[in-house]
């Protein structure tokens, strides 16, 4: 377990505190194609009634996407990744309380969604895919998530791992926060995020969640996102497997359990990276990862 350190997210409507509790992060993802909720929220109607939900079950910040960023996804334009944005945050205008990152790796719609009130940008990418994405940061003084990935969400799984997972995430994510720096950014606007998942082997994503409190040790908050992911539904599965007999066993040692059975393993992976220094765990089941995260909480204050 590690000491968190408290920093403080100045946000245009307010200022969140990092480190006191965790934040929890609800995802939205609007789009027909992402690994677990693709598909889950086809209109406006049901995609601002799951924000509301998400908000009333305690989510601090409401994290939007329009663009799936799962293993080999081939990626969308800007055009149409605001067409299904869009609607969504002016619906929510007046109606959401909370504050709303924009998932995104584009200038152009961080842009836009910017105009319609997201205050924080949540960029996979970290300055990679588009340099400009750090000007609408600079300009409207807004805080940016920058992701730790290897490739491109259509290759990250495809060449080969880092030899070293914990000096690749740091050296990635020194390399960011210079390009941040470089691009104007003050170091009060970065949070660093690992990147569970992308890019890295099961055996990877856990090592990072082992040793977090060596990121930790950059100086920035940190985000963690483990959420329902592939590498919890490996382990699921093989928990699974030890309950069945040798011969069904044998028929599907290499199965994965699906993302709708990923909900307990990954409320523990929540555990590990808050008392591992996580200031923010981003998250499809708010309502019962808000449960996790003050217990975790509890445990960390009573060391």
């Amino acid at each position: 377990m590690v000491r968190r350190r408290i920093f403080r997210l100045s946000l245009p409507s307010r200022t969140l505190v990092l480190g006191e509790r965790t934040l929890v992060m609800g995802v939205l993802n609007v789009t027909p194609d992402s690994f677990f909720d693709g598909g889950f929220y086809p209109d406006v109607e049901s995609a601002v009634a799951r924000a509301l939900e998400m908000e009333r079950a305690g989510a601090d910040i409401l994290d939007i996407g329009g663009e799936s960023t799962r293993p080999g996804s081939l990626g969308i334009s800007a055009e149409e990744e605001l067409q299904r944005i869009e609607p969504v945050l002016a619906a929510l205008g007046g109606k959401l309380k909370i504050p709303i990152s924009i998932d995104t790796q584009k200038r152009l719609v961080a842009e836009r969604a910017v105009a319609s009130g997201a205050e924080i940008i949540n960029d996979i990418s970290a300055l990679r895919s588009d340099s400009e994405l750090a000007e609408v940061a600079r300009k409207h003084r807004l805080p940016i998530i920058l992701m730790h990935m290897r490739g491109t969400p259509r290759t990250m799984q495809k060449r080969p791992f880092a030899r070293n997972v914990l000096r690749d995430a740091s050296a990635g994510l020194r390399a960011a926060v210079a390009r941040a720096r470089r691009a104007g950014l003050k170091r009060e606007q970065l949070i660093l995020d690992p990147g569970i998942g992308f890019g890295k082997s099961f055996r990877q994503n856990y090592e990072l969640l082992a040793h977090l409190d060596r990121l930790a040790r950059l100086g920035y908050p940190l985000l963690v996102g483990t959420s329902r992911k592939t590498f919890i539904g490996a382990t699921v599965a093989q928990a699974l497997l030890r309950a069945q007999s040798f011969a069904s066993r044998k028929k599907s040692e290499t199965s994965i359990a699906p993302p709708s059975d990923r909900r307990w393993g990954t409320a523990a992976s929540v555990t590990a990276a808050i008392l591992g220094g996580a200031h923010i765990v981003r998250v499809h089941d708010v309502a019962e990862m808000i449960h996790v995260a003050r217990v975790a909480d509890a445990v960390l204050a009573a060391r």
